[in-house]
């Protein structure tokens, strides 16, 4: 079934490495899927798997090291250093070559003119192929340019046409009075515009309420930090907003003068929903924003979430490890391991027929509040060594069943087509 809504978000073979020393620690290793407007995507796997780095990849938190991010229609993240990475590897095996090449002894006259030739022939391919990855790289970068200067002229033209009407009206009453306090509400929102950028449209409740908030800077202060950094200095707006995003995060006005080690846990978690909330984004990333909290507790901000989901239109992409929470909250479900998706589904389609082993290993951990239950439950064990032989017959990510897809290789997809039906 063909899902027709609108793709908002869209990863695309997205790599995260890391350098350790010589070699590459792949946190997150070719991850693809798509963010529908509107919809709540949980991205699920054990600690340690890659969900909280491909959530700070896409924010730009970190330079992804290949592949693309797409937000709106629009390129706001691609990787660079695969391409230089395959600049050095092409010098490399050139220089290899030639060398190979020079280091022959007692040629003939015809054989120097051939090795020169060669040699020439290895010069060429290689710079074809810096060429090229010098293409990519430009234009990976003149992307990532041409993405704010196109949402900011989107942004003037929007509010040129809509303070125009307003100005016409204001003039044809002769109201000088209205018209100038018109004229300078323009002027604060085309200068706070001028500053803004498509990423904010994207914000993140990040796990620990401790350390992502500042201890010296008070509710206040962080809340609004964002409405400052666009350029919004009217201290009576910035206040009132501060004041309407805090009661609609279950906190009371009071609370604006306080300090972050004078609140709860939870209450903490509200501030940095309340701070994400208030730059009024289109998407939000939460990344585990109830695991660090007690069950009570988690039951409320996920409500809030949920709150704030319907009444703001968000889209949200919920990371987490607990199984039961993301079939609660999220419309469908990546499951990751060791830096790959291995699983999507819808989040019921996905608890109704887990195909990978390493789904059923997770789904079968889920403790339910049944003593009878639970002396017969089975923890299925995930031995990937004993499951998987890709020494010939390599694995991609494939669609299974219609909106089911699952990393396998042919034998295996095989297999999962006749467990489905």
């Amino acid at each position: 079934m063909q899902d027709n809504r609108e793709v908002l978000l869209k990863v695309d073979h997205l790599c995260q490495y890391f350098r350790l020393g010589r070699k590459d620690l792949k946190a997150v290793d070719d991850v693809s899927f798509e963010i529908h407007k509107g919809e709540s995507f949980g991205l699920v796997g054990e600690s340690g798997c890659g969900k909280t780095t491909t959530g700070r990849a896409i924010i730009k938190l970190y330079d992804i090291t290949s592949g693309n991010v797409y937000f709106k229609g629009q390129r706001i993240s691609a990787g660079t250093r695969s391409y230089r990475d395959a600049i050095s590897a092409a010098r490399k095996e050139a220089a290899k070559k030639i060398k190979a090449l020079r280091a022959e002894k007692n040629v003939d006259e015809v054989r120097k003119a051939k090795i020169q030739e060669e040699i020439k022939k290895i010069n060429e391919e290689l710079g074809a192929v810096v060429d090229q990855n010098r293409a990519l790289i430009r234009d990976a970068k003149s992307d990532r340019r041409d993405v704010d200067k196109e949402y900011v002229q989107s942004l003037l033209a929007a509010l040129e046409a809509e303070y125009a009407q307003k100005f016409r009206s204001a003039e044809a009453t002769g109201d000088s009075k209205k018209l100038k306090a018109l004229k300078k509400e323009y002027e604060t929102r085309r200068s706070v515009a001028k500053k803004s950028k498509l990423i904010t449209q994207i914000q993140m409740i990040f796990q620990d309420p401790i350390a992502s908030l500042d201890p010296r800077m008070t509710v206040r202060d962080i809340i609004a930090e964002g409405l400052v950094i666009n350029g919004i200095t009217d201290k009576k707006y910035i206040n009132e907003k501060v004041y309407e995003i805090l009661e609609m995060v279950g906190l009371v006005r009071e609370h604006a003068d306080r300090y972050p080690h004078e609140f709860s846990g939870g209450q903490r978690q509200r501030i940095g929903i309340a701070r994400a909330v208030i730059m009024q984004p289109e998407m939000i990333i939460a990344d585990e924003p109830v695991s660090a909290l007690d069950v009570s507790i988690q039951a409320q901000v996920i409500n809030l979430l949920n709150e704030l989901r319907e009444r703001l239109g968000l889209t949200i992409l919920f990371i987490a490890h607990d199984l039961s929470v993301v079939k609660y909250f999220s419309d469908r479900i990546g499951v990751m391991y060791f830096g790959k998706m291995v699983e999507l589904a819808d989040s019921d389609e996905l608890f109704k027929n887990p195909l990978h082993p390493y789904t059923k290993s997770l789904l079968s951990a889920i403790p339910l509040p049944d003593p009878i239950y639970e002396k017969q439950r089975t923890r299925i064990i995930y031995n990937p060594i004993a499951e998987h032989d890709y020494s010939v017959d390599k694995p991609s990510f494939r669609e299974i069943a219609p909106g089911h897809f699952v990393h396998c290789n042919d034998v295996e997809e095989d297999k999962y087509r006749q467990q489905i039906k």
